[in-house]
């Protein structure tokens, strides 16, 4: 058996999302999710709508202590999860103190246990007056979204030093929403897709110069002062979901293409503007004639995703050329039986360092998900936790894979 180290400071982890977990949001997802459209289209496929109304989730909103002590029992020394901006700001301009409250004290009891946060300020989600102003397709939607993420980082300086901004933009929002028009608010058009994309960058653009000056305004504080604040420094990225793609060589064009607009634009635009890459890494994308370049592998998730861990060391090779430190910011697989999870944990982790030996400046994993949830269109079907979630109690149980990734992230070593 190979043991394999990787490099001191490494963070382990796992991910979570407001809207996935908490429960009892009112945004413009949760709004659609009870529309009579979206119920007569479940019925019309033979679904129970319940099962895909998001309603208590998790209940992690009141349950987030219990969610916390799972990751430090499993030797978590980081959270990536996300904040709820309709929570934050139910109404244009308004903004709910008691709510940023509890976020406060969401991420103070995270350090307490010792656990690095890592906030998302943008899952998908979007207040329903945004979303009523076109969400981003306005152009002032950069505006907007940097006035809230100026909001919530005056508050959180003191005790965040990682964000990400937005979560799978391009690839997974833009796509869905804009160009197969299947997730709120299905409005189809490549050119709608293109100027929410461009919206991005600029918002991703304005948010980062906005937290950077803000953490710029701090004075340091002195050796042996008695201030508790602490002296942390910003790093500020976003996250994207990244497929390896399968191309035959005579689609090479269109390879090149759907990669780039799938996600190194949104990359080279925004590269002065980030201190560090969030990738998101599930499975590879294919293009017609590919199974001639690499056949249909045996492994397959019951999401559909062919399992091919090697993707992840090619992603992860064509990113170094942008020369920023990377977090792999999601990996998972959906397996309510937890047969196949330690497998899919082990095999991606040994071609991260893989991609550490060869260079690549990769600083952390998170895995995905913490907890079973809300899996967006997919409903409450997928299993991806770490720990079970009965979503009629609430319990938590903890899966015999998730111990054995402790022994991992406690020991910064794997033994494959």
């Amino acid at each position: 058996m190979e043991k394999l180290e990787f490099p001191e400071g490494f963070l382990w982890g796992a991910a979570t999302s407001a809207h996935q977990i908490e429960g009892d949001n009112h945004n413009d997802w949760s709004e659609w999710e009870k529309s009579p459209e979206r119920i007569a289209q479940l019925k019309k496929e033979g679904k129970d709508p319940a099962d895909f109304i998001s309603g208590k989730a998790c209940d992690s909103y009141h349950r987030y202590r219990e969610d916390f002590d799972i990751a430090k029992e499993l030797g978590h020394n980081v959270h990536r999860f996300s904040i709820e901006w309709s929570r934050i700001e139910p109404e244009e301009g308004k903004f709910d103190e008691r709510e940023m409250e509890h976020y406060k004290t969401l991420i103070t009891d995270l350090r307490e246990r010792g656990i690095e946060p890592m906030v998302t300020l943008w899952h998908f989600t979007n207040p329903v007056w945004f979303a009523k102003k076109g969400g981003f397709l306005s152009e002032r939607s950069p505006q907007y979204f940097t006035r809230y993420v100026k909001y919530v980082v005056d508050n959180l300086c003191d005790r965040v030093g990682l964000w990400i901004t937005f979560n799978e933009p391009s690839s997974v929002y833009g796509g869905f929403s804009y160009l197969l028009g299947q997730w709120p608010p299905q409005k189809k058009s490549f050119f709608k897709y293109l100027r929410v994309q461009n919206n991005f960058i600029r918002a991703h653009t304005l948010a980062y110069r906005q937290i950077k000056k803000i953490y710029a305004a701090i004075p340091p504080v002195r050796p042996g002062s008695s201030s508790t604040s602490h002296n942390i420094r910003a790093q500020v990225g976003w996250a994207e979901n990244y497929r390896y793609p399968v191309v035959p060589w005579y689609l090479r064009w269109l390879g090149s293409i759907f990669t780039y607009f799938r996600f190194l634009r949104f990359l080279k635009k925004t590269a002065p503007y980030q201190d560090f890459i969030g990738l998101n890494y599930y499975t590879i994308a294919r293009l017609p004639g590919s199974y001639d370049v690499l056949p249909r592998q045996a492994a397959v998730s019951i999401m559909g995703w062919e399992i091919y861990p090697y993707g992840i060391f090619h992603v992860l090779k064509s990113v170094a050329k942008f020369k920023k430190p990377v977090y792999i910011t999601e990996n998972g697989i959906a397996d309510a039986s937890d047969e196949r999870r330690l497998k899919f944990i082990k095999d991606h982790l040994r071609w991260i360092h893989g991609s550490i030996a060869h260079g690549v400046d990769v600083r952390g994993y998170i895995y995905w998900s913490l907890l079973d949830n809300f899996e967006w269109s997919h409903g409450f079907g997928p299993r991806f936790g770490l720990a079970e979630i009965d979503f009629k109690t609430f319990k938590r149980t903890v899966r015999p894979s998730a111990l054995e990734y402790a022994h991992i992230c406690r020991n910064n070593m794997l033994e494959y």
